[in-house]
């Protein structure tokens, strides 16, 4: 009978988990997606600066190291960064506009499963024959007429993903421009809701390019259509295009979430409001605008002669200007401030430097005599790495720790907070600054060895042992998390006593419900507003009622799962050609599965459940 309940016990956890709606469970589950896929691309890193260690090392070579590159780029771009900035996203930004949800939960969770299981359909090429091995750019025809099945669990696997994304973005565009508190006129949005709403309409424009891009290659693979087959009419300059006026947006689709939490950080651990707030939000749609003018930097080398290359240098300079008026906002935040250096302030005031660093480097890369001299070298993986380490993964590593008490009711362990932070630092910098003088000396990138008299010998293993620095302070990380979980202190729901924005001034972790009371909105950092002047709740701007909150479904997961047969049933097409007919019917049962569901979901009768005025007024005195 124990062994029953506990079976049932768990069944009903899982059962929770896969019909969810509610946007802080979501995050959740974006959260462990991403980490899950996190801790596999670093384990792909690893393995590459292990090879790289040392001159002609055969630990991986040939195609088996090309795997390991694709993989570890994809997934750190596409399976981690990207779900960690939905994870924050779906955490924070409802509770920051005073909302009980997103706009649609339904599409939110969605969203989340095409996402997760597009990177199950990924990575499960490593056991299906063979990875994709073209680069994460996945240029063409390297990708459509070289290579093997890899490619297709790429194209397939992507398309799942980015749908989600989507999704996604469209969600929270509609969320943050319909669904704000009575008073939050949007030039009293918090930063962090700011930078997502910008970053959601950079998706909404660069992913469709992508999505094409994929399609076109997609049937020059499966079907050889010869859309990017130059020996038969095509043309593989096209698909750079694509791709890249989807890849540079894309560094500010990651990055922008991140300049976000910065700025949430650095003035909540300075007790000042965030200096020059206008011109800080002009400067991030201003980096929205012109992320889209620049994307033709990563083609300085292609030969679209010199006007072309003289416009999007001015372009990429130009765009250094809103970022610096970012650094110099944050910098004269902190001055005169009541500085605080917890964790999540020493991610942020890590972030500034590093980021203007990997800034710098972008400008010398924005000039084109000098890219044709740095292009396919270590110096671009180190300007990469610097501004997608040091500043996403920084910027989330701040967000992490700052909002994980809002999330889980439990504050993260301080001491052991700081030995990531310092083990993950000064690993970063041991790790790619060499970088920039093995690329300066020569050494080309996606070479999986090199010979000992090049030079390269000392700047790679000393490249390799910081790469050992990141992952210990990774792991301590883990433990982290794993003490925190089992006997961590509890949060207040102002988890740090100085909390400026709404999301503090509700318990942590909140109640499904959100907010008991729709609050009103009387400035920028409202909530520390209502604190100085004595009051400790914010002001609501409705009496206390029923609450109306959508129910939970299994639908979104079992779309995603038909979905998922489908894009197994093409990959599988390109297998042989015996088996295409069956592998072809079953990508049909998918699709039509598909469309069956999506029929039920369009007529089923949900009227959510309520929460009752009585009820609430419980759930309040429990959490005070």
């Amino acid at each position: 009978m124990a062994a029953y309940n506990q079976r049932k016990g768990f069944l009903s956890w899982l059962w929770t988990w896969l019909s969810t709606v509610d946007h802080k469970r979501i995050a959740i589950l974006y959260l462990f997606g991403g980490g899950l896929f996190f801790v596999i691309g670093g384990i792909e890193a690893l393995l590459i600066r292990i090879q790289l260690a040392v001159p002609q090392n055969d630990f991986l070579v040939g195609s088996t190291y090309n795997e390991v590159v694709t993989m570890h780029g994809t997934t750190m771009i596409f399976l981690a960064a990207m779900p960690l900035v939905f994870a924050m996203m779906n955490a924070v930004v409802p509770l920051q506009i005073g909302a009980r949800d997103v706009a649609f939960p339904f599409v939110n969770a969605l969203g989340f499963w095409l996402f997760f299981l597009g990177g199950i359909v990924l990575n499960t090429s490593w056991f299906l024959g063979g990875a994709p091995a073209g680069g994460w750019t996945a240029y063409a025809p390297l990708t459509t007429e070289f290579l093997g099945t890899g490619s297709d669990f790429y194209l397939l696997g992507l398309q799942l993903s980015g749908a989600g994304t989507l999704m996604g973005a469209i969600n929270f565009m509609v969320t943050i421009i319909n669904m704000r508190a009575p008073g939050m006129t949007f030039m009293r949005m918090p930063l962090f809701t700011w930078t997502s709403l910008i970053t959601s309409t950079l998706i909404l424009f660069a992913f469709p390019p992508l999505t094409v891009g994929f399609f076109l290659e997609f049937f020059d693979h499966i079907f050889h259509a010869n859309f990017f087959n130059t020996a038969k009419g095509g043309n593989a300059i096209i698909f750079e295009h694509i791709f890249w006026i989807f890849g540079h947006p894309e560094v500010y689709i990651l990055v922008l979430p991140a300049f976000g939490i910065i700025s949430e950080v650095v003035a909540t651990f300075s007790k000042k409001r965030l200096f020059g707030y206008t011109s800080m939000v002009f400067a991030t749609v201003l980096i929205g605008f012109l992320s889209f003018m620049v994307w033709v930097h990563h083609m300085f080398t292609v030969g679209l002669g010199p006007m072309a290359n003289s416009l999007f240098a001015l372009a990429t300079m130009t765009i250094a200007v809103p970022t610096g008026m970012k650094i110099f906002n944050w910098l004269f935040t902190m001055w005169g401030g009541q500085i605080h250096f917890t964790t999540a302030n020493l991610f942020a005031v890590g972030f500034v430097p590093t980021f203007v660093m990997g800034g710098v480097t972008g400008v010398m890369l924005a000039v084109p005599s000098a890219d044709s001299q740095y292009h396919d070298s270590y110096f671009v993986i180190a300007h990469f790495h610097y501004v997608i380490i040091g500043g996403v993964v920084f910027g989330l590593l701040a967000g992490l720790f700052y909002w994980w008490p809002k999330m889980f009711g439990k504050i993260l362990n301080e001491t052991l907070g700081k030995i990531t932070f310092w083990t993950f630092f000064i690993g970063f910098h041991l790790t790619f600054f060499p970088q920039h003088f093995l690329g300066l000396i020569g050494m080309p990138r996606r070479y999986f060895t090199y010979f000992p008299d090049e030079g390269f010998n000392t700047w790679n293993l000393i490249s390799s042992i910081g790469a050992i620095g990141m992952a210990i302070g990774a792991i301590v990380l883990v433990i982290n998390i794993v003490i925190t979980t089992a006997k961590g202190q509890k949060a207040a729901g102002d988890a740090w006593g100085i909390g400026r924005t709404l999301e503090w001034s509700i318990p942590s972790p909140p109640p499904e419900y959100n907010f008991a009371q729709t609050p009103l909105v009387k400035g920028i950092d409202t909530f520390w507003k209502e604190k100085m002047e004595g009051n400790k709740k914010v002001t609501p701007a409705e009496p206390l009622g029923d609450i109306h909150m959508p129910n939970p479904t299994i639908l979104p997961f079992l779309m995603s799962i038909a979905l998922t047969i489908a894009a197994y049933g093409f990959i599988f097409a390109n297998q042989t050609s015996a088996s295409r007919p069956l592998c072809l019917v079953i990508a049909a049962f998918g699709i039509g599965l598909m469309l069956l569901l999506m029929l039920i979901h369009s007529i089923k009768d949900d009227p959510g459940f309520h929460y009752h005025k009585e009820e609430i007024i419980e759930i309040e005195k429990g959490a005070e």
